[in-house]
């Protein structure tokens, strides 16, 4: 199914640094390798995600970290990660969800000991072990105006300082009652950047509500969900000049991160194709053209 609905393949894990990277003098390349070898069987391109994040980082790399001490640590990890993959992973989420809903800076560890240059300096490391990767900046909530215009404040910031960053990745955790138009003014924004935009993380949760159980998937649930998804590609495609990818957070219903958040083991049923992999409505109206 992977192999004749998709034609690019992101990690979900395995290629976080908490994962790859769970000791300082160690890494763990196999199921990272694998995803990738498996893409190259197949003629399909790769995404790495991601290689600075505030979650899934080992601890070991902020322990008793100075300044000086946290930016080595990155620049060794960052070398080492794309340097292995160099040539087989074409785009690269450099720093995920660096500002928080109102538009204040993440006060991650990686703020709180290096400042906001440890985004400028994660983006050189990238392109200085591999000057051929799209380097893009990813977040959530973009549709937010306070997100949204705190992340075109930080793009313009970088590439006023010429920072190697060159393309916006837009996460797509949406749901049923998320507003196509809202997302809609994200991408008109960012777009005038003339870099390319990518939908990194999509899926469409089918809560009204994000908080609270609920027991039924209903019809009219999935109506919803169908119709969200034709305006969104209607939105994507009107904007293909800039839009080069579009990855979904997942491949089915049978498994989703949000099986588990933010309430753990509530279902949910977020993709194009249902548990049993079968094309859901949803899917008939993204692939029309």
């Amino acid at each position: 199914m992977i192999r004749t609905q998709f034609n690019s393949l992101t990690a979900e894990n395995v290629m976080k640094s908490g994962r790859i990277h769970p000791e300082e003098n160690r890494y763990d390349w196999e199921p990272a390798d694998k995803i990738v070898a498996f893409a190259q069987t197949n003629n399909m391109k790769v995404r790495g995600h991601c290689l600075v994040w505030h979650r899934q980082t080992p601890d070991w790399i902020f322990k008793d970290a100075t300044k000086e001490v946290l930016l080595q640590r990155m620049k060794e990890h960052i070398t080492a990660v794309v340097s292995r993959y160099k040539g087989k992973v074409y785009a690269w989420d450099v720093v995920n969800e660096a500002i928080n809903d109102d538009g204040s800076f993440r006060q991650s560890p990686w703020y709180k000991i290096i400042g906001e240059e440890y985004i400028a300096k994660a983006f050189q490391y990238a392109h200085e072990a591999d000057p051929n990767a799209i380097l893009f900046y990813n977040d959530y909530n973009t549709e937010s105006p306070a997100k949204r215009e705190a992340i075109i404040k930080l793009v313009q910031n970088l590439i006023d300082a010429r920072v190697p960053l060159s393309g916006i990745g837009i996460q797509g955790h949406w749901s049923i009652t998320s507003s196509a138009t809202d997302i809609e003014e994200t991408i008109s924004a960012l777009t005038l950047f003339h870099l390319p935009i990518q939908i990194t993380e999509l899926d469409i949760s089918v809560y009204r509500d994000q908080s609270v159980p609920q027991s039924d998937y209903a019809g009219d649930i999935e109506e919803k969900q169908t119709a969200l998804y034709k305006a969104l590609f209607e939105i994507f495609r009107n904007n293909k000049k800039f839009i080069t990818s579009v990855t979904f957070w997942n491949v089915s219903d049978k498994h989703s991160w949000l099986d588990n958040f933010p309430v753990k083991d509530r279902k949910n049923y977020p993709l194009l194709f249902d548990q049993q992999l079968k094309p859901k409505k949803a899917y008939f109206e993204v692939v029309k053209f």
